[in-house]
C-alpha cells in the first residue's frame, strides 16, 4: 500500500516548504524507497501558464506538458525523477474537474457542495498520484498557509485521507516559524503554537514540526512545543538558516526524520547513501573559480522567474569548480541609445538571453545578442533567445532590416518567426503552448552534436511561435547551422554560429533537466566556454 506524507506551513508563506518535501522525499530514496512527489495550490488559475512571472515565478514544465509551480522545479532537482500531470493540482483545476462532471450528469442530480465532491476530487487526485507512479511513498506539499480560506477544502481532505487510510499510512509535517526578538533576545514559540492550533482545529494533528530558525531551537524549546503540539520531542525538527542550500537534507537527516516517518510506517530503516550528496556539498562549499555571466531578461526584478536558468548555470559551473555570478539584466535599460553596453558587460564571460513572452524588452535582448555576437563573447540564448538570435542575424548579417516576429509586430513583411498552421485558429490561451517532451534530430559535426554525443534527444518546450522555415536557405548561405530539427515537423531546434567562440540556442528549455550533480549539456559547454573566455 502507498504511503502518503503531507506537509503543510503555518505562521508566514516562504518558509521553505518545497525544499524540506523535497529533501524529505531525497532522504527516502536515500534508503532504497520509490518517491514520487506533488504539490497543491489553492489559487483558482487552472495552471500558473497564464500567470505574470513578476507575481508567482517561474513556470516549470513536466515531461508530459504540464505547466505547473515552480517548486516541482525544486523536487525534480533534488531528487532526479521525472514528475508528471498528477503532480501540480490547484483549486481551479479541481472546480474546473467538479464543474465538468456535474454538467455531464456524473453526479445523477446531486446537490454538489465543497464536502464531498470537491473533497473527493482532490482525495482522487492525492491517490491517483500513488497509483500512475508506481511509487512506494508520496510526498504531497499543500501550498499556502494554515488558515487561508482558499486552502481549506485541501486541509479538509487530508484530514478524511489520514481517516480512510490511519496513522500508520500517512504521516503530517507542519512547517512552522520560530522568530527571534531583538531586544528580549530570544526565540518565540507562540507563532508555532497557534498555528498548530489552527490545523488542530480543523481535524488533524501533525506528527512532525520543521521549525524555522536562525540557529538551533535547544532542548528547553524543543519540549515547550512538544507539550503545547502534542508532539513527541524527537519529532521537533530545526530547519537552521544555511547558506549551502544542498546541507539542508542532510540536517534533517541528521535529526531522523526519515526513520521517524519509516518507524511511523512500519517499513525497514535501510542504509543510506547520501555519499554522492555530500560529495555534492563538499564541491559547493570549496569552489575556488568564479565567473560572471550576464542573464538578461524582462522579469529580472524577481529572481524567481527565472529560477531554473540560475540553478543550470550554478550546476554546470560546480562541474567546473567554479561559482556563478549573475549579472542581472533588465533588457528594457539596454534599449536606450546612451546605454553603454561595454560597460554593463565588462566583467561578463557569458552572455544568456532566456524564454519569455510579450514585445517588451526585446529590442534590448536583440542589441544583447549582437555584442555577443561582434565580441565573441560565448551566448546561450534558449526558447525566445534562440528566436531573437535568429532575428538578429537576419537583420545585421542577411540585411533584412525588418526581420521580426508575428509575436510583437503581426504585419510585419519578413516574419522570420511565425505561428504555426495550428496555432493560428486558437482562441483559449492556457494548456496550448507547444508543450513537453519533443523529439530533436542533431546534425554531426556540430556544436550541438558535441555536446549531446548522440543522434537524437528529447527535450521540454513551451512556447507557440517557430522559426519560419521559408527563410532557412538564405540564413544558412550567410553562416548560420540549423543543428537540431524537429524531423516530424520540420520545425528547427537549434541554432548555432561556428565561427564564433560559442555562440548556440535552442528552442526548448535545457534547463528544466539540469541537475546539481549532472549538469545539462547545453549548460555545460556554456559554462565551459565561458570559463576558458
Amino acid at each position: 500500500m502507498t504511503k502518503y506524507v503531507f506537509v503543510t506551513g503555518g505562521v508566514v508563506s516562504g518558509l521553505g516548504k518545497g525544499i524540506t518535501a523535497s529533501s524529505i522525499a531525497l532522504l527516502l530514496k536515500s534508503r532504497g524507497y520509490k518517491v514520487f512527489m506533488q504539490k497543491f495550490d489553492p489559487y483558482i488559475n487552472v495552471d500558473p501558464g497564464t500567470m505574470n512571472p513578476i507575481q508567482h515565478g517561474e513556470v516549470f514544465v513536466t515531461y508530459d506538458g504540464c505547466e505547473t509551480d515552480l517548486d516541482l522545479g525544486h523536487y525534480e532537482r533534488f531528487i532526479d525523477e521525472e514528475l508528471n500531470f498528477t503532480s501540480n493540482i490547484t483549486s481551479g483545476k479541481i472546480y474546473k474537474s467538479v464543474i465538468d462532471k456535474e454538467r455531464h450528469g456524473d453526479y445523477l442530480g446531486a446537490t454538489v457542495q465543497m464536502v464531498p465532491h470537491i473533497t473527493n476530487e482532490i482525495k482522487n487526485k492525492v491517490y491517483e498520484a500513488g497509483i500512475t507512479s508506481g511509487a512506494d511513498i508520496v510526498i504531497t506539499e499543500i501550498g499556502g498557509t494554515v488558515g487561508d480560506i482558499e486552502s481549506q477544502s485541501f486541509i479538509e481532505a487530508l484530514r478524511q485521507i489520514q481517516y480512510e487510510k490511519g496513522s500508520e499510512n500517512t504521516f503530517f509535517v507542519h512547517c512552522t516559524l520560530i522568530p527571534f526578538i531583538y531586544g528580549s533576545n530570544e526565540l518565540k514559540t507562540k507563532p508555532t503554537q497557534n498555528s498548530v492550533r489552527d490545523l488542530r482545529n480543523m481535524g488533524i494533528r501533525p506528527d512532525a514540526l520543521v521549525c524555522r530558525a536562525p540557529y538551533d531551537t535547544g532542548e528547553s524549546i524543543k519540549k515547550k512545543l512538544s507539550l503545547f503540539c502534542s508532539v513527541p520531542v524527537e519529532n521537533v525538527i530545526d530547519s537552521i538558516d544555511v547558506l549551502n542550500i544542498y546541507e539542508i537534507p542532510i540536517n534533517y537527516y541528521k535529526q531522523k526524520i526519515d526513520e521517524i516517518i519509516l518507524k511511523q510506517f512500519n517499513l525497514p530503516i535501510k542504509k543510506a547513501n547520501l555519499d554522492y550528496w555530500k560529495n555534492l556539498i563538499n564541491t559547493v562549499n570549496s569552489l575556488t573559480n568564479e565567473i560572471e555571466i550576464s542573464l538578461v531578461g524582462k522579469y529580472v526584478e524577481l529572481h524567481d522567474a527565472y529560477i531554473s536558468v540560475a540553478e543550470a548555470l550554478r550546476h554546470a559551473g560546480y562541474k567546473y569548480n567554479t561559482k556563478i555570478n549573475i549579472n542581472w539584466v533588465d533588457s528594457e535599460t539596454l534599449e536606450d541609445s546612451k546605454t553603454n553596453l561595454k560597460e554593463i558587460f565588462k566583467n561578463s564571460k557569458g552572455i544568456l538571453v532566456p524564454g519569455g513572452f510579450g514585445s517588451r524588452g526585446i529590442e534590448g535582448k536583440i542589441k544583447a545578442i549582437k555584442y555577443a555576437r561582434e565580441n565573441n563573447i560565448p551566448f546561450l540564448g534558449i526558447c525566445l533567445g534562440m528566436q531573437l538570435a535568429v532575428i538578429e542575424f537576419a537583420r545585421n548579417i542577411c540585411n533584412i532590416k525588418d526581420a521580426s516576429s508575428t509575436e510583437f509586430n503581426p504585419t510585419c513583411t519578413n516574419p522570420i518567426i511565425d505561428l504555426m498552421s495550428d496555432q493560428k485558429s486558437i482562441v483559449n490561451m492556457g494548456g496550448t503552448l507547444r508543450l513537453g517532451n519533443y523529439e530533436c534530430t542533431l546534425k554531426k559535426g556540430t556544436l550541438a552534436y558535441k555536446d549531446y554525443n548522440q543522434d537524437k534527444i528529447l527535450e521540454r518546450h513551451r512556447h507557440r511561435y517557430e522559426f519560419n522555415n521559408e527563410y532557412k536557405d538564405l540564413l544558412e548561405k550567410e553562416g548560420m547551422v540549423f543543428s537540431g530539427i524537429n524531423e516530424k515537423t520540420n520545425l528547427i531546434e537549434i541554432i548555432e554560429l561556428p565561427k564564433h567562440k560559442h555562440f548556440i540556442a535552442s528552442q526548448f528549455h535545457p534547463e528544466f533537466k539540469s541537475r546539481p550533480t549532472k549538469p545539462h549539456p547545453l549548460f555545460d559547454s556554456f559554462i565551459k566556454a565561458s570559463c576558458n573566455k
